[in-house]
């Protein structure tokens, strides 16, 4: 169990960690710290956490652990300012969608204190916001994924899995560049497609009546790109390089569908979707609430 967890950022990730924390009963004391006093009045009337500081030195007091939940562009002012008023035991980890950067921004700013770094990531979210939308089953059978660094203390890892694991999360280890790779295609570009889908719809001459007779499958299709713009905007720029890779090879993919059509080739069009159609039914992606 840890004595104190603060929290910076506690909007739905934070605030869902926060929670998730309190019900398994794994935390004696959560310190929430944010830019906006509003928000933090808010989840401090709603019990998501036991204190308010508005003061980063403060909040961070006696910490066992410090949680970055802020957008990325936030994480470099943030981790240099820590670096004066953490504790020589205090652990740091994030929820960073984008590693590399991440760990750039703690290289440079740490320095002997980077081993009690856990750069991490859990692999849930909601397109709602704010801590109204938190939720203490959030990450209940999703993955978080560690990225921890050569430098890395062990025993800094296993407290932020065991933090993990006591919000119901499934931890799993990967090398920082990697992580990056996998996430690009399976969440970045899936966020781009979505974005620039509704967009592309809404230009048409017809947008608002295509709009209105959209169904089901344009509405699952496209729900993430409810989530925040500003906050995705960053994390695509943030992941580039791998993004663009795999928006490349998507775009020769698609060239090829584009092809297939114009050309009428039925039984290369009907084998591509067979393909696709195998293997989503062999990964099992539902959501983990309708398994």
């Amino acid at each position: 169990m840890l004595n104190r967890l603060t929290i910076l950022g506690v909007g739905l990730i934070g605030g869902s960690l926060a929670r998730a924390a309190k019900e398994a009963k794994s935390v004696k004391e959560i310190v929430g710290w944010g830019r906006g006093d509003a928000q933090l009045r808010r989840a401090l009337d709603l019990g998501v956490i036991d204190r308010a500081e508005p003061d980063l030195a403060a909040a961070v007091a006696g910490a066992d652990m410090v949680v970055i939940a802020t957008p990325i562009s936030a994480m470099e002012e943030i981790l240099r300012r820590l670096a004066g008023v953490l504790t020589d035991t205090a652990v740091v980890t994030d929820v960073g969608s984008v590693k590399g950067i991440v760990v750039e921004m703690a290289r440079k700013t740490l320095a002997d204190r980077l081993p009690r770094f856990v750069p991490a990531h859990p692999i849930a979210g909601d397109e709602r916001t704010g801590v109204e939308a938190s939720r203490g089953d959030l990450f209940a059978r999703h993955r978080v994924i560690l990225t921890p660094l050569k430098e890395t203390d062990p025993d800094a890892v296993a407290a932020v899995r065991g933090l993990w694991q006591s919000a119901g999360a499934s931890v799993d280890e990967m090398e920082v560049d990697h992580h990056d790779q996998v996430l690009a295609a399976t969440s970045h570009l899936p966020h781009v497609l979505a974005y620039t889908l509704v967009d592309c719809l809404l230009q048409q001459e017809a947008g608002a009546e295509i709009f209105r007779f959209a169904a089901g499958g344009f509405r699952d299709f496209t729900r993430i790109a409810s989530s925040d713009p500003a906050m995705w905007r960053d994390i695509c720029l943030a992941n580039r390089e791998h993004l663009l890779t795999i928006l490349s090879d998507f775009q020769s993919r698609l060239q090829t569908v584009m092809d297939m059509l114009q050309q009428d080739k039925a039984d290369d069009l009907g084998e591509l979707y067979a393909r696709a159609k195998a293997a989503r039914d062999r990964f099992k992606l539902e959501r983990p609430e309708d398994e």
